[in-house]
C-alpha cells in the first residue's frame, strides 16, 4: 500500500480530533495521529517530571552536588543509561541523618505531583487479558481493531506502563471496538433473519409432507426469539430424536415404495406375457379350424384335433402358473401398502414429537409456548388465577458426574412420572431445558401454587429412584409466579425463574415466591 502524505495524514487527525470529541491536546494528536498513520511513535522522554525530581533530591555532600550535576546533564540530553548510572550511584551513598533532617521534606500524602502515574501490573495484566479474550470473537476481516487491540496488549504488558497513554489507547480501541460489535450484532440478527425465511419456505413448500412440516415447525419456533448456546443446546437434544426417527422412517417409506413400483411391474409383465399366450392360442385355434373345415377323410382331423388338445393344455397351465403368480402378486402388494400405511402412522407420530420432548415425554419449548398462551388467554377470558412453576433438578451434574449420563436421563425421566401421577390432569409439565422443568398450573394461585410444589417435593422425597441396588434421592428447587394483571407470560416465567434461584442460593430443596 502506498504511503499517504503526511499532509493529508495530519487533516484525517484534526478531522478525528473533531469526529470523536476529544481535546485537542498533543497526546491526543500524536495518538491519532499514529493510528491513521498506522505507525508507533517512540514515547517521549520526560523531561517535566524528571526536573521536578532533580529539584527535590538533596545536594548537601560534594558527592550529592556532583550526581546531581550528572543528572542535570543526562536529563538535557535525554540519556537514560546516564540517569541510570546517576541513580545507583546515589544509592549508594546512603544518608547521614543530620543531612536527612536537613533534607527537604517529601510532598504530604495526597498532594497532587507532576509525576506520571502509572497502572499496577496487575491491572494491566487484566485489562490485556480482557482485550485479549475480545479479538477472536471479533471479524477477522476488521484489521484495524485488531491491529488497535494487539498494541494495546503490547503496552500494557510493559513493566508500569503511564495511566494517560494506557487511557488514550483505551478510547481508541473502545470506539472502534463498538464499530465491530454493531456489525456482529447485525450479522447475527440479519443470518436469524434469514434461517427464519429459510424454515418458513420449507414448511411452505412441504405442506403435504407431515414428517418435514414437524421439523419446520419447531425450527421456526427456534428461530422466532433470540438465539443463546443454553437455546441452541436445548433445540439440538430436542430435536436430535426426532431427525433420527423421521430419516429411519422416511427411508423404509421410500424402501417400500420401491418394492411397491417392482411389484407393480412384475404384475404387468405377467398380464403381457399371459396376454401374449392368449393371443398365440387364439391364432393356433383359428388355424386348426381353417385345417377342419378342408379335411376330408379323419386321418386329416385327427392331428388337428391333438394339436387343439396340445395348445389347451399348455394355455390351461400357463393360466394356472399366471393365476398363482398374481395371487402371489396381489397378496404381497397388500402387504407393502399395510407397511405404507403403518410408516405413515410413524411419520405423523414422529411429526407430533416436535412439540414434546423425546426423552421425558412432556412438552418442548414450543409445547409451552402454545400452553402458556392458549391457558393465559382463557384466565383472562374467565378472570380466574394462572401460575407457572419452574423446577429445576438439585445437585443434576453431580449425577450425571457420578453415575453417568444415561442415570442422569433416567433421573429426569423418573421426575417427569411423578409429576404426571401427583399433579391435577389440567397441570401440564414442559421441560424447560437440561434439568429444568416449567408446571402451567390453571386456576391456581400463588398460596396454592406454593402449596402443590411443596406437596409434590414431598413426594417425590418418599420415591426412590433406583439406580441398580443403589437408592438416589431426587430433589428440585422452584419458583412460583401467578400472572399479573397486564403481564406477558414470558414475564411471569423469568418472575418464576428469578425465584428459582433464590430457592438455590438458600439451601436448595426450596420453594420460593416471586
Amino acid at each position: 500500500m502506498a504511503q499517504r502524505p503526511p499532509s493529508d495524514i495530519a487533516r484525517e487527525t484534526l478531522k478525528q480530533l473533531a469526529v470523536r470529541r476529544l481535546s485537542p491536546t498533543p497526546a491526543n494528536y500524536q495518538a491519532l495521529y499514529d493510528e491513521i498513520a498506522e505507525v508507533r511513535s517512540p514515547v517521549p522522554f520526560p523531561e517535566g517530571p524528571l526536573r521536578y525530581i532533580l529539584r527535590v533530591i538533596p545536594g548537601q555532600t560534594p558527592a550529592q552536588k556532583r550526581l546531581l550535576e550528572q543528572f542535570e546533564s543526562a536529563v538535557a540530553l535525554h540519556d537514560w543509561v546516564g540517569l541510570q548510572n546517576v541513580l545507583v550511584a546515589y544509592a549508594k551513598l546512603g544518608l547521614h541523618p543530620l543531612e536527612a533532617s536537613n533534607a527537604e521534606p517529601p510532598p504530604p500524602p495526597g498532594t497532587t505531583t507532576a509525576l506520571a502515574v502509572v497502572l499496577p501490573n496487575e491491572l494491566a495484566e487484566q485489562i490485556a487479558r480482557m482485550v485479549e479474550y475480545t479479538l477472536p470473537a471479533l471479524d477477522s476481516e476488521d484489521a484495524r481493531v485488531h491491529m488497535l487491540g494487539e498494541q494495546l496488549i503490547q503496552f500494557l504488558r510493559q513493566p508500569q506502563p503511564p495511566a494517560s497513554t494506557a487511557q488514550l489507547m483505551l478510547a481508541n480501541f473502545s470506539y472502534r471496538l463498538s464499530f465491530a460489535t454493531e456489525d456482529q450484532a447485525a450479522i447475527r440478527s440479519t443470518l436469524l433473519e434469514l434461517l427464519h425465511m429459510i424454515f418458513q419456505n420449507i414448511a411452505a413448500l412441504s405442506s403435504d409432507d407431515q414428517w418435514l412440516t414437524g421439523q419446520a415447525e419447531a425450527l421456526i419456533a427456534a428461530t422466532s426469539q433470540t438465539l443463546s448456546l443454553r437455546r441452541l443446546d436445548d433445540v439440538r437434544l430436542r430435536l436430535k430424536d426426532v431427525i433420527f426417527k423421521q430419516t429411519e422412517a422416511k427411508g423404509r417409506m421410500v424402501e417400500a415404495q420401491e418394492q411397491m413400483k417392482e411389484l407393480l411391474a412384475v404384475f404387468i409383465d405377467r398380464l403381457a406375457t399371459f396376454s401374449q399366450s392368449s393371443g398365440q392360442y387364439q391364432e393356433q385355434i383359428e388355424r386348426c379350424a381353417a385345417q377342419l373345415e378342408k379335411a376330408t377323410a379323419l386321418h386329416e382331423i385327427t392331428p388337428v384335433l391333438k394339436e387343439v388338445m396340445a395348445a389347451t393344455r399348455s394355455l390351461a397351465l400357463d393360466s394356472r402358473v399366471a393365476h398363482g403368480e398374481l395371487s402371489d402378486l396381489r397378496q404381497r402388494t397388500e402387504e407393502k401398502q399395510a407397511e405404507m400405511a403403518r410408516l405413515q402412522q410413524e411419520l405423523d407420530r414422529v411429526s407430533a414429537q416436535a412439540r414434546h420432548d423425546p426423552l421425558t415425554g412432556t412438552l418442548n419449548r414450543k409445547g409451552l409456548d402454545e400452553v402458556m398462551e392458549r391457558e393465559l388467554a382463557r384466565a383472562r377470558r374467565q378472570g380466574t388465577p394462572l401460575c407457572f412453576a419452574l423446577l429445576d433438578v438439585d445437585n443434576f451434574k453431580q449425577i450425571n458426574d457420578t453415575l453417568g449420563h444415561e442415570t442422569g436421563d433416567a433421573a429426569l425421566v423418573h421426575l417427569a412420572d411423578v409429576v404426571r401421577e401427583v399433579m391435577r390432569p389440567q397441570d401440564m409439565l414442559a421441560r424447560y431445558g437440561g434439568e429444568e422443568f416449567v408446571l402451567v398450573l390453571p386456576d391456581t394461585t400463588l398460596v396454592k401454587g406454593m402449596d402443590a410444589m411443596q406437596r409434590l417435593q414431598r413426594e417425590l422425597s418418599t420415591r426412590f429412584f433406583l439406580q441398580g441396588p443403589e437408592k438416589v434421592l431426587i430433589t428440585f428447587s422452584a419458583g412460583v409466579a401467578e400472572i399479573e394483571s397486564g403481564e406477558t407470560s414470558t414475564e411471569a416465567l423469568r418472575r418464576a425463574d428469578q425465584g428459582m434461584y433464590l430457592a438455590k442460593r438458600t439451601g436448595k430443596n426450596r420453594v420460593m415466591a416471586a
